[in-house]
């Protein structure tokens, strides 16, 4: 099969596509995958560098995130919920290949309402941003919430998911196209160009001096966004999109009586696999009642092929929105949907 194999450590533009990976074997309560779209991650582009804290042994096949059909001519483990044919979502190192082969216990069935493309960023983008919003942040109605990077792929989840939560959203990007973006599909009460100098004063005067509630960061700022967190506010640490790990000045956060708070949806799976289900439940039950708007795509989607440059897209921060791969074209009425 077709798959975006990294046989030596090397950034992803460096690599070929393999044209004659082998199918991968069932492994007990496993199941076939047809790959039909994958999600680009940041994190897709450090691990293939050896650079990511997960560093599975060489060689390896790319990518997480995936959505999908179950496969036809496999075996399925007793007790299965899913038949061949059925549309699911889920998350497993290597996504980037024509065929995955995924625990039952790690997919979801994709609900009809949502594309292949929609649903390859919904395993690990989505619980991540819910399970900062409510479990970690405690967002409630009414507070003020600043989100960098709100156009990239868990920024404008966390837009989403934050207004529909009831809160006043600060979409906070480097270029107005992303500015617009974030209020156009995202949904932003209010817009700051972060490469302005003195933004933070922006963000004050929306706030009439308040400052924000919640911040929400997974560029690696959190530094430069407490100069406009309000009194008891909570700092979200989510990623270092930016490449540096920061080193907060604990004055500051002592001085306003910060709550620093980190979000790793990864760790669930390890430490606490039981509370997982209800955050699914949860942000699905908000996309199929249509209280929150559907995942947003980006314009561009990338095939096997042309997954190098869609890697360096998302490095160079061209894209926004979810980044998707797209192995297989869809065959339903959801996939015909307009994007």
């Amino acid at each position: 099969m077709k798959a975006f194999v990294i046989h030596e450590l090397a950034h992803p533009s460096k690599i070929a596509v393999t044209e004659d990976w082998p199918v991968p074997t069932l492994k007990k309560n496993e199941v076939m995958i047809d790959v039909y779209s994958a999600g680009l991650n940041f994190f897709d582009i450090l691990q293939a560098q050896g650079r990511y804290q997960t560093k599975p042994p060489l060689p390896f096949v790319l990518g997480s995130e995936f959505a999908g059909r179950i496969s036809h001519g496999f075996p399925l483990p007793a007790g299965c919920p899913f038949k061949p044919g059925d549309r699911v979502f889920g998350a497993i190192l290597g996504s980037f290949a024509e065929r995955v082969a995924v625990p039952v216990t790690s997919i979801l069935r994709l609900p009809d309402s949502l594309t292949f493309d929609q649903g390859a960023g919904l395993f690990v983008t989505w619980p991540t941003s819910y399970e900062a919003l409510v479990g970690r942040a405690k967002l409630q109605p009414g507070e003020w919430i600043l989100v960098t990077a709100a156009a990239g792929g868990v920024g404008i989840a966390a837009v989403q998911l934050a207004k529909a939560l009831g809160a006043k959203v600060i979409a906070a990007a480097g270029s107005q196209e992303k500015l617009d973006i974030a209020k156009k599909y995202g949904g932003a009460d209010y817009t700051v160009d972060y490469t302005k100098k003195g933004w933070q004063q922006d963000v004050l005067k929306i706030t009439n001096g308040k400052g924000v509630d919640v911040i929400y960061d997974p560029v690696g700022m959190i530094t430069d966004c407490l100069k406009c967190i309000a009194w008891k506010g909570r700092a979200l640490v989510v990623g270092f999109a930016a490449g540096t790990v920061e080193k907060v000045p604990m004055n500051l956060v002592l001085l306003k009586n910060i709550s620093l708070v980190g979000i790793f949806w990864g760790g669930y799976a390890v430490r606490e696999p039981g509370h997982m289900p209800s955050v699914y439940k949860a942000f699905l039950d908000l996309l199929v009642s249509r209280k929150v708007s559907p995942p947003v795509v980006y314009r561009e989607v990338y095939t096997l092929n042309s997954l190098a440059d869609g890697l360096h897209a998302l490095e160079t921060r061209k894209t926004w929105g979810k980044a998707i791969l797209r192995v297989k074209e869809d065959d339903t009425q959801a996939g015909k949907a307009k994007l």
